[in-house]
């Protein structure tokens, strides 16, 4: 069964760090590109950064550029996403997601990210 279980989400104040991981199981994670998304409460979800299956990264949404990078460890099927220096604009549930093709796109349950004084 595929599964997707991210953690590390929490409570933080403006300025904090976290880090999230996604560990996934059932699939072929290293040939997959891997994805974190977020979505705030009455916004639409929007994509964060993306890993590709051979290992380049990309932070893909400019208000977080120079504050998150992604990252994967193929050997832990773990992908992950080094958050600094948050701001309640952060405060949102937190996804990743696996894709290869178009139809063969899998999703965790998210984590939630509160960002707070």
């Amino acid at each position: 069964q595929v599964q997707l279980v991210e953690s590390g989400g929490g409570f933080v104040q403006p300025g904090g760090s976290l880090k999230l991981s996604c560990a996934a199981s059932g699939f072929a994670f290293s040939v997959y590109d891997m994805r974190w998304y977020r979505q705030a409460p009455g916004k639409e979800r929007e994509l964060v950064a993306t890993i590709f299956r051979f290992g380049v990264s990309r932070v893909d949404l400019d208000s977080v550029k120079g504050r998150f990078s992604i990252s994967r460890d193929n050997g832990k099927n773990t992908v992950y996403l080094q958050m600094n220096n948050l701001n309640s604009e952060d405060t949102a549930a937190y996804y990743c997601n696996a894709r290869r093709l178009t139809n063969e796109d899998y999703w965790g349950q998210g984590t939630q990210v509160t960002v707070s004084s």
